[in-house]
């Protein structure tokens, strides 16, 4: 009888398993095992992840339902207490820099098939059971932590993550980011630092965001509306502006350069102040860019 590839088969192909085998032994993943490989334990968690198991007990269930077939890929199917065993005790750096080196192989190809690089930043707070308190315990009330996302619209998938005690700030994560040079980044005001802002700018990359209702601005130009955006009344002003000469204990402002400044009035009537290094894109467009955040919440749900 003729041989096929199962589907599993095909989606492992982009996988570098040289890479694998590479992190295996830097982390000693498989160091004292007997029963239970890796690689074996890495195959368990995708196949799951793939058939919606929603138990551990459901999870090995359906993959030894394959049992005949995974011989091909080179994995056996564990019982559920060793697959538990595996994921209590296993090294997590390791599935953590495989996933690191998948998104930089992937990265490339949906970097050529866009046009322009949109980097959407954001956190979400993780709430964790008394089970992680052992090393979780970030809160004086429960242990709790903060994904840290960096992540790619046009793909739909992030390609940067981090995760911090849930106390930790948002911009305070953000600047041990990696930055893109000449990518677009979206962001709220949890991120709102002016010297952030200006390294974003000296690697080329656009930025925008909201300002502060309290934050002062001087009014460089104050840029026309057409007949057509007075009539769709959503873009109310569109300014370059310059932010305030001095912060506190500094001698200069890390972001003296001109700025765009655009009043968008939302559907509920809300007005935002967005900010942008951006001077020469239509105003609908870098409010366009903003409204674009709204996928990074989607993701999180």
């Amino acid at each position: 009888m003729r041989h096929h590839n199962t589907l599993m088969h095909d989606l492992l192909k982009p996988m570098p398993w040289g890479t694998f085998d590479r992190l295996v032994d830097k982390h000693g993943g498989d160091k004292g095992v007997r029963t239970l490989s890796s690689k074996s334990q890495l195959l368990s968690l995708l196949h799951a992840q793939l058939s919606g198991a929603t138990s551990l007990r459901e999870a090995v269930a359906t993959f030894a339902s394959h049992h005949a077939r995974l011989y091909h890929l080179g994995v056996e199917a564990p019982k559920r207490s060793t697959l538990a065993d595996a994921n209590r005790d296993r090294p997590a750096g390791i599935f953590v820099e495989l996933f690191d080196a998948l998104l930089k192989l992937a990265h490339p190809g949906l970097r050529r098939a866009t046009t322009e690089a949109v980097r959407l930043i954001d956190s979400t707070s993780v709430p964790l059971s008394g089970l992680s308190s052992d090393w979780a315990s970030y809160e004086a009330h429960g242990a709790g932590a903060k994904l840290h996302v960096v992540y790619d619209p046009a793909a739909q998938t992030p390609v940067h993550f981090a995760v911090t005690p849930q106390r930790n700030s948002d911009i305070g994560a953000a600047k041990s980011m990696p930055i893109e040079a000449g990518s677009t980044y979206v962001f709220d005001l949890g991120y709102y630092d002016f010297s952030w802002w200006a390294k974003l700018a000296s690697k080329g990359c656009t930025f925008v965001t909201r300002l502060k209702k309290h934050t002062k601005t001087k009014v460089v130009l104050e840029r026309p509306l057409s007949a057509e955006q007075t009539a769709a009344g959503r873009v109310l002003k569109d300014r370059t502006v310059r932010l305030p000469g001095r912060l506190k204990g500094t001698r200069r402002h890390p972001l003296a350069c001109d700025l765009r400044e655009i009043h968008v009035r939302l559907e509920t009537g809300k007005v935002l102040r967005i900010v942008s290094n951006d001077l020469t894109s239509p105003a609908e467009a870098i409010a366009d860019l903003y409204k674009k955040r709204w996928q990074i919440e989607l993701f999180f749900r």
